[in-house]
This record gives C-alpha cells, structure tokens and sequence, in this order.
C-alpha cells in the first residue's frame, strides 16, 4: 500500500487551535513508521471553499491515476471542511479507487459502517466550520453595533491589545495621531495636494506605519494617503461589512469635523463621495410648524465660489466650475460655504407659507431664551449646597413618617386578617356572625387602604433623593446650558433644546417655547425683583461668599415665606416643591420654611 500524507493548516479563525504543518508531519512519521509515504503533500489554504486547494486536488488526481492507494492526514477535518470534497472523499473510499484512510486522531474501518462513521465526522467538520463563520459574523456585527470598527485600526489609530477578546477597543495612536491630523490640516488649507502633503508626511515628519510582528515600519504608500482622505472613519462613521451600506457612529476619538471632512472631498473633487446617509442636526424632531403643525426637517447646502472666475456654485454633485469649468481640485484655495436651514416639512400642507431659519439665527434666539434663566455658578453652588442640607433635615423627618405609615400598615393588615378569620370561622357555617355582603363590603375599603399605604411607603422612601436630584439638574441647567449650547456636540445641543421646555414652536422665523415649571420661576424671579439679578450675576465681586449667601437665603421670591407671612395671590411654590410635590409628605404647619429653593 502506498500513502500520500497530506498536511494542511489554515490561517483563519476557525484553525488557530490546529496543529501546525510541521506538527502534523512529525505526528505522522511517529504513528506510522511501519507505512510506505509516497509523498507528503502540504499547503496552507482553507478547506471551507470547493476546489480551493491545489495540492488537494493534485493529491486526488494521482490517486485516481494509480500512483498512490491511500491518504494519511492527522484528521478527517484536514481532508474536508465542505460538502463536495467530502462526498468526493467517501466516493472514492467506497467505490475503492482511494483503498485506505489512516488518521493520526481518528480509527477509520473500511466498511460501510466505518464510510457512515466517517461522514458523519467530515460532516461535523463541515457544520463546525459554517456555525463558526456565522458566529463569527455576528461577533464582528455586534462589535460594530457598540461603536467599534471591526477590521484593523486606519493610520492614526491603534487596537487595544491588552484589551478582553471581543472587547478590543480602537484609540489613537499617539505617535501617529498628530501627524495624520496635520496632513488634514495641509489638506484643508487648499494649497496642497495629496502627493505633496505624503512627501512632507513621510520624509519631513518620518511618518512610519505601525510595526506588527511581520509587517509595517515603512512609509505611508500613495493610495494610503487617498484613502485616508476619502474615509469617513476620520469623523466618526464607519461601514460595515464594505458595500453593506450599514453605517455605525463610532466609539472612537474623531480626528476631523464632518464639515472639515465635506470641504475636503470639495476639494478633492468627490462632491458625490459615498457618505452614511444619516445626517446629524440636533434640533430635528423636537420642533413643530407653527402654521400647518408638521415637523420641523433641516436641510444642509454646500457652495464653492469659483478663485477663477469668482462665481457661487453648489457643489454637493459637481467637481468643476460650470462657468469657466475649472476643477475644484484644481482651484487655488477657493472660498467653501456651508449652510444649515430648518424649515416645515410641508408634509401635512403643501402650501404653508413658513420660511427658512439659518442654524446660526436659530441658535441665537435659543441663546436668548437661555440668558433669561441663567444663573452663576457661585449661585449654582450655593443652591445645591443648601439642598444638600435641606435634605438631611428631610431624612429625620422621612423615617418618622415611614415609622407611622408602617404602623398605619401594619394595623390595617391585622384588621383584614381578623376580619378572615371571622367570615372562615366554624361558628359563621351559616353566616350567623358575618354575611358575605357584609365581608365582601368590608374587605374592599381594606384592601383599598392597604394597596394606599403600599404606595406611599414605597413614594415615601424615594422621594427627598428624586427631588434634590432634579433639583440639582434644573441647577446645573440653568447655569451652564448656554455654554453646552456653544461648544456642545450634536447631542448636547440637542438636550439643550428639549430641556428648556415644552411646546415648540417655529413661527414666522421665530422660536416659541413654553419654559419649564423650575426655569419659569427662575425668569419671574429675576423678572420681578430687581435685586435677584446682580446676585446671579454680580458685576462685582462680592466682599465673602457668606455675605452673598446670606443675601440670597434672606430674598423673599427664591425662598418661600413662611405660612403666616403668605398670601394666596402672591405666594410662589418653591422650585422643588412645585415641581416633585415634596410639600405633600410633610404638613407645612410643622415647619416655617419649606424645604425647596
């Protein structure tokens, strides 16, 4: 009998726990010293893929010419990992044009059970090896879908190595980070091209690619340098799997802006570059059309004016002036405009007459809505520190009426209970002490109280933490919302709009809002009493913060009067109390003040 031993090891996934080629060989040799090897035949290729492997092929084909009987191979797995090639394999055994198997890891009988036996193995390699890559496929999905870009890290970036399996993270890599960016920056300076901005990258700045075991440590190539320019990684957003058209925001530190990202492709002459189609505006659906009451959309133009010829274009699909038909690549730093407009979708009615708003005039009313209940942050702390301090009076307070509301409790449970006890016992067989109206009409107001006393145990326990937290919010709002409005990202800005208020309206250019409960107050407040305003934003620096704290603890309109001093058409609910409700869980006889600013 003469054998071929064949030995194969692939590089995928799904192999790394084989052995490897020579391991195999050695194996082999000392399993069978005894067997006449013709030849040894080994190649490092998948078996998942029909007619993929040259030398398997070329190991059939010698078979079937007679110049070898039969094939060693460690296990069945390294013959076959796919239905054609294992129904080839079984063919061939039993029709006896291949007369034997041996395997380093496997007993092979040839006979028609052993032929089943060894269908069902190839089988199990073939399903090991599809449920792996699907596995695997949604490994790699799921990844994508927390933010992290599945493949290797771009130029700039680096893979977190020490990080869990499955877990790796993307950051940027701090010796290539800066340099990339600086590429972008020549780019967007317009008077550089690609070519000259890789010469300075690779032989001014020594820019060298990321050192891998067997790979890396030299310049960046031509086509790198395109494709770092065309790739919307930089900002953000990546596609996966490549030509899905699935796009994922990423996790990872953004080199460029989007508009940064636009100018370029401008400049690059790729106005029409594939981009992921969801666009970022923060104030869409939030707002409503004062006129036909559809949903206020955002549209984004982009224009070129011409260094030629001087003439405005759009440039969202066109690479060229269309009056002197210069390229924009070709253009010496031309002017880039970018617009953003909110407008009515017209959706409800074609004809409503609203026009465009500018992003940039939208923002500034939403400023001065804001600047109308700012507070400083001296004023900011000082608040917070006395609701801090409010609520540990509330805590002693909160646990003498939990005490009361779980004696209350614990009553009304011996009162149902006596009132079971009665209705079951022996001598109510006739209902001689209590009638089943007469149970059924006091169980139910019981029961009613008990389901009551339940809530407002459970109300009790929570509510002082949930009032100072939203305390704290609306506080920390109300001083710092102008400045998230200014140098936010798309989602801060976006929690600066739905947080001012209710209701919102675009109307003739303008915005209207109906203000929250808290940031009406703080408006009235400073509307009304003249004295509040210095204080939230005193133009000089007060003497000691105490005599500032002092001067706001004694203002009559951020803190409540105290019962005896209130009268119904000017008495105002403090922020707190209005707000969460608080002046339910202790009678305001018990206290002079409330507990709320």
């Amino acid at each position: 009998m003469r054998y071929i031993a064949y030995c194969r090891k692939s590089s995928e996934q799904d192999e790394r726990q084989a052995l490897s080629i020579e391991s195999q060989r050695n194996e082999i040799k000392r399993k069978f010293p005894e067997l006449n090897i013709v030849d040894f035949f080994e190649e490092s290729r998948s078996a998942f893929i029909p007619d993929y492997r040259t030398k398997f092929a070329q190991m059939i084909d010698m078979i079937k010419s007679a110049e070898a009987d039969g094939i060693i191979a460690w296990h069945p797995d390294r013959l076959s990992r796919n239905e054609v090639d294992a129904s080839r394999i079984t063919y061939l055994v039993r029709t006896g044009v291949i007369k034997d198997l041996k395997f380093g890891s496997y007993n092979f009988d040839n006979s028609p059970e052993g032929i089943m036996m060894l269908q069902i193995a190839l089988s199990q390699s073939q399903y090991s090896s599809s449920k792996l890559s699907v596995d695997v496929k949604r490994g790699l999905k799921t990844k994508a879908e927390k933010g992290w870009l599945p493949s290797g890290a771009k130029p700039g970036y680096m893979n977190d190595k020490y990080a869990e399996k499955g877990n790796k993270t993307i950051h940027k890599d701090p010796e290539r980070f800066p340099l990339i960016r600086k590429a972008w920056d020549l780019m967007l300076s317009g008077l550089y091209t690609p070519p000259e901005i890789l010469n300075r990258l690779n032989n001014e700045w020594g820019y060298r690619t990321l050192k891998h075991r067997r790979i890396g440590g030299k310049p960046m190539s031509r086509s790198m340098i395109y494709l770092v320019f065309i790739d919307p990684f930089y900002y953000g957003w990546f596609e996966y799997p490549v030509g899905s058209g699935s796009w994922y925001k990423g996790n990872h530190e953004q080199m460029v802006t989007k508009e940064e990202f636009d100018r370029v492709q401008i400049l690059l002459g790729r106005g029409g570059v594939r981009r992921p189609q969801t666009h970022e505006f923060p104030y869409t659906g939030l707002m409503r059309c004062g006129e036909c009451d559809a949903m206020i959309t955002a549209e984004e133009k982009w224009q070129v004016i011409c260094s030629k010829c001087k003439l405005k274009f759009a440039s969202l699909n066109r690479d060229f002036c269309p009056k002197c038909m210069t390229l924009i690549s070709n253009m010496d730093n031309p002017t880039i405009l970018h617009y953003i407009y909110y407008h009515c979708t017209k959706r409800k009615s074609p004809k409503c007459t609203q026009g465009y708003l500018s992003v940039k005039e939208f923002e500034k009313q939403l400023d001065r809505l804001l600047s109308k209940v700012q507070i400083s942050e001296r004023f900011k702390n000082w608040a917070v520190k006395y609701l801090h301090e409010m609520n540990e009076k509330e805590i002693d307070d909160r646990n003498a009426i939990i005490d009361s509301l779980q004696s209350a409790y614990k009553d009304c449970l011996t009162r149902i209970d006596n009132l079971v006890k009665l209705y079951t016992s022996p001598k109510n067989t006739n209902e001689e002490l209590l009638s089943s109206e007469e149970f059924k009409s006091q169980k139910e107001p019981l029961l009613k109280e008990k389901q009551g006393l339940e809530e407002r145990l459970k109300d009790t326990g929570e509510r002082v933490s949930k009032w100072v937290e939203l305390s704290e919010k609306t506080f920390n709002f109300a001083c710092y919302a102008r400045h998230w409005l200014k140098y936010g990202d798309t989602e801060k800005k976006r929690e600066v709009l739905y947080g001012i208020g209710s209701n919102l309206i675009l109307l003739n250019k303008t915005l209207r809002v109906d203000l929250e409960d808290p940031l009406e107050y703080i408006e009235e407040a400073r509307e009304e009493v003249v004295e509040i305003s210095p204080m939230f934003e005193p133009k000089e620096k007060a003497c000691t913060t105490a005599q500032l704290e002092t001067l706001w603890s004694q203002n009559p309109s951020l803190l409540p009067r105290s019962d005896s001093n209130r009268q119904p058409s000017s008495y105002r609910t403090s922020l707190v109390t209005k707000r969460t409700g608080l002046s339910h869980i202790r009678p305001d006889k018990n206290r002079g003040r409330d507990s709320g600013i």
